[in-house]
């Protein structure tokens, strides 16, 4: 059995041992200061999929939908659109008088460029061109009307639109100043507009008087990236982070932070859920028994229990309840060491071998939650050895390159709130995320939901997607992490979104 109290005096440990972030004592008034755990490395739409990006792009970009905290799908830079030809043609009738942060006008050439440059070389050298695959075209009709065309009916395309690969960049500004500088200075039509940016330190933004919404309230928006959980908390503390967001906040602080009269947690359900990979291609994780028995072997409502403090629920695919898809009849495979015992002996394994468990080594929940599988792995015959990496660094290398242990942490926010946008990247042949497997019978499913219009029959495929994915054992599902934000308590009229993608103009600062 693990013991609470081990586990929470090695992590009080970690957390004191990140000392302490110095800057300035206080901000100015009308500025809001945020603490995001990762740097993305680069602003344009198309260059990733990071929940870290969206925390502060959508404050500088619009798409022509928009999904606000409440989940419902509004207008954004489109006030309306008909869905035509049995599915295959949707036609947007644009917002008119908005302008980009440079001044130039956003209009229907505005859109087509950002959609052909999205489906075209430049967005293929990012993650986010498979996501808008049925989009075949982009017709201008007019200044303020657009068709788009699609290769095949596309059910979740219009949330699709609200965020990340398909926010509207500006084409005259990217023409002029090249790619590269538009990835450090971006420009959008949101109501926060680019001031600075320092790799790995930090972003300013300052409002936008011409944005074509309700103006933000506040004048600043800086965002310092603090990678170190407890130093994030530390400045929190101290008055100079006035929010700190998902998924930087360690459980074990949370208390500590209820008792300071100056900040206080917020949370809300989130789709983010946490899962560890397995590596089906090479070592003993090849062999779906020994996989399943892994998932046999750990006691992972107890690690809920014990170390997640209530923030959290059980999953048994990767997905959580808020996700189209999601099958409440689908249960977590329960612990029984007997039966891990059992299959790795018929697989062969004995005991002593020895896996590797990759991890972001500033994510101080999850480094606790992997030294209790570790524990709970040697029970049953595996010695588990735990390797951090830089974010950025397993995110864009070591995941994607295949270059991971046995075991690897993924945490995804399924944004779209539909399982299509976590399967496809995480199952699917070639796609970033699925560096090793290739399942034939997995492709052809996850491609038949994509055209099907109708929810109960897309419905019932995602689910047999999930249940396909358990069967093969193809991660070991952990949990589904509410979304937990620090905050002062100088910062006013703040709602908590389940996806981490904060628009902030309607929040203001005493």
């Amino acid at each position: 059995m693990i013991k609470k109290q081990g586990l929470r005096t090695a992590f009080m440990a970690l957390a004191l041992a990140g000392g302490t972030f110095m800057a300035s004592p206080a901000w100015a008034a009308g500025t809001m200061t945020i603490s995001s755990p990762q740097d993305p490395g680069s602003w344009d739409p198309v260059d990733t999929f990071l929940v870290n990006w969206a925390s502060v792009a959508t404050n500088i970009y619009d798409g022509l939908t928009y999904r606000g905290p409440d989940t419902k799908l509004v207008p954004g830079l489109a006030t309306s659109w008909d869905v035509l030809d049995d599915g295959k043609r949707i036609r947007f009738k644009l917002r008119t008088g908005v302008k980009f942060h440079d001044g130039e006008a956003f209009n229907a050439d505005a859109v087509k460029f950002t959609f052909d440059r999205l489906m075209g070389e430049e967005g293929s050298k990012g993650p986010q061109k498979s996501n808008y695959a049925a989009i075949d075209s982009v017709e201008v009709i007019d200044e303020n009307t657009v068709d788009f065309h699609l290769k095949q009916p596309d059910p979740v395309l219009l949330t699709k639109l609200a965020g990340y690969g398909a926010m509207i960049v500006p084409p005259k500004y990217i023409q002029e100043h090249g790619e590269d500088y538009f990835n450090t200075h971006p420009v959008g039509t949101g109501p926060f507009k680019f001031v600075s940016y320092e790799p790995k330190v930090g972003i300013k933004l300052e409002k936008f008087d011409d944005f074509w919404g309700d103006k933000a309230k506040i004048d600043n928006l800086n965002y310092r990236f603090i990678s170190e959980p407890s130093t994030a908390v530390a400045e929190l503390q101290a008055g100079r982070v006035d929010l700190v967001i998902p998924p930087t906040i360690p459980i074990g602080m949370i208390p500590t932070i209820k008792n300071d009269p100056n900040i206080d947690i917020v949370s809300s359900p989130s789709p983010t859920v946490y899962a560890l990979r397995f590596n089906t291609k090479n070592g003993i994780t090849k062999d779906a028994k020994v996989r399943q028995a892994l998932i046999y072997g750990v006691d992972r409502q107890t690690i809920i229990d014990s170390i997640l403090g209530g923030q959290a629920s059980p999953i048994a695919s990767f997905q959580g309840e808020l996700s189209f898809g999601y099958d409440p009849a689908m249960k977590p495979l329960p612990y029984d060491p007997a039966k891990a015992k059992e299959l790795l002996a018929e697989a062969g394994v004995k005991p002593g071998a020895a896996v590797q468990i990759d991890i972001r080594g500033n994510d101080a929940t999850f480094n606790e939650v992997v030294q209790a599988v570790a524990s709970y792995l040697q029970i049953v015959g595996i010695n588990a050895t735990i390797k951090p990496y830089e974010t950025n660094v397993l995110l864009n290398d070591i995941i994607p390159q295949g270059k991971t242990g046995a075991m690897f942490q993924q945490s995804w926010g399924g944004w779209t709130l539909d399982f299509d946008n976590t399967a496809y990247f995480m199952y699917h042949t070639g796609e970033k995320w699925n560096p090793y497997d290739s399942d034939p019978k997995m492709d052809e499913l996850l491609e038949s939901q994509r055209a099907i219009t109708d929810p109960a029959k897309r419905e019932e495929i995602l689910r047999n997607i999930a249940n396909y994915a358990a069967d093969r054992a193809l991660e070991m599902p952990l949990y589904n992490l509410n979304a937990i934000f620090g905050i002062s308590h100088r910062v006013k009229n703040f709602t908590p979104v389940p996806d981490s993608r904060l628009r902030l103009n309607e929040v203001s600062v005493d």
